[in-house]
């Protein structure tokens, strides 16, 4: 449920955005919203959508060498639009339409060392972009492209990061109902939210220098919108599960100001033979257990949990396989998250169950801002 371009508009739409209280000029940016009916359409949601403000590729993974050496990692590809569908005329190569950056990091779980890097770059002459007419998405040398089922991923920073290759297991999973997931109750409070949630990985990582042939399984996001976020948030908590009976869960609770569950937050269930169904946030429940505060920037997050599934008899304990797990002090979103690879155990049904997944957690370094400032 990656939401950070929304966090980059303090500083990279100031430019592009009237302040509080103006009136929109003939050229803000004018975007279309996620609303309800949206009809999908492949290979062309794959691709690049420019009449959208945001939008990411992001993509988990945990992989083991051949030795049994395990390691998590994430890359994402973000887009952030600054002149929406009628564009400032412009015609010179380094104008700014639009912001790319990327997040990559690599977990040395028998180590417990996290490296981290990010990209921030403009289309200028092809630092970075997003192709519109083909799955082609690059940040300077990092980047995403796809071949038939095949997604390929290269990113390398200071000899440390991967190159893999991706193919689904399961069928895409769209997340929400009527082509949109809902994050709030106000108009474009939603994004059209796709996953592959088991895709088959092999190829490298590197740390340092050091090579590693892998594989394991990944999880791929895919979502975009216009104005996604509830104002009454300061951050969430987002979890993708891949359980050994070959069934995922995907759950973000959204945690409002006040301290209270947002009745947004939801889900998505996919059983072994590729069904899914949408889950409310009634449906499950997320109780933190430990907790870990980072030396780097001093906040406190949630470091286990208990989540239960009651109708469907889901009972799991979540854990991440190292606590340090923190990308602080990015110059992309102005602030810190922790994502990282987490171990699951627990029953489906009165029958034990293991797992592997990722955990996002948002806003506890402090509460999201997301209003440009007069």
């Amino acid at each position: 449920m990656k939401q950070f371009p929304v966090l980059t508009l303090i500083f990279l739409l100031q430019a592009t955005l009237p302040a509080s209280g103006q009136e929109p000029s003939q050229t803000s940016p004018k975007f279309q919203e996620a609303e309800p009916g949206y009809i999908y359409q492949f290979p062309r949601d794959d691709f690049s959508h420019e009449n959208f403000r945001i939008e990411w590729w992001y993509y988990t993974g945990n992989l083991e060498s051949e030795k049994g050496r395990r390691f998590g990692y994430q890359l994402t590809f973000f887009r952030v639009g600054l002149e929406g569908d009628k564009p400032i005329r412009n015609p010179s190569k380094w104008k700014i339409d639009h912001i790319y950056f990327a997040h990559m990091t690599v977990s040395d779980i028998q180590n417990e060392k996290f490296y981290f890097f990010e990209r921030i770059n403009r289309k200028g002459i092809k630092n970075a972009g997003a192709e519109t007419d083909r799955f082609l998405i690059w940040n300077s040398d990092w980047n995403l492209s796809a071949e038939r089922d095949t997604h390929n991923l290269k990113a390398l920073e200071k000899e440390t990061g991967m190159e893999l290759k991706l193919t689904p297991v399961k069928k895409r999973v769209f997340h929400g109902k009527d082509g949109i997931s809902v994050k709030g109750s106000g108009k474009g409070n939603a994004s059209h939210y796709f996953s592959f949630t088991r895709m088959k990985t092999e190829g490298s990582v590197f740390i340092k220098g050091e090579k590693f042939e892998v594989n394991g399984t990944s999880w791929m996001d895919r979502e975009f919108s216009s104005n996604q976020l509830n104002p009454s948030l300061v951050g969430w908590d987002w979890f993708s599960l891949k359980l050994d009976n070959q069934t995922e869960i995907m759950l973000y609770q959204l945690r409002q100001k006040d301290g209270k569950t947002d009745p947004h937050s939801s889900g998505t269930f996919v059983s072994a033979d590729e069904n899914y169904r949408h889950l409310t946030s009634k449906e499950f429940t997320l109780t933190p257990k430990n907790s870990w505060t980072s030396k780097n920037t001093g906040a406190t997050y949630p470091a286990a949990w208990e989540i239960d599934l009651p109708d469907s008899d889901i009972h799991l304990y979540v854990a991440p396989d190292f606590s340090d797990q923190e990308l602080y002090h990015l110059r992309s979103i102005s602030g810190s998250y922790w994502e990282g690879s987490v171990s699951i155990k627990g029953n489906v049904k009165g029958k034990p169950v293991t797992g592997k997944g990722y955990v996002e957690l948002v806003g506890y370094e402090k509460a999201l801002m997301q209003e440009l400032p007069d």
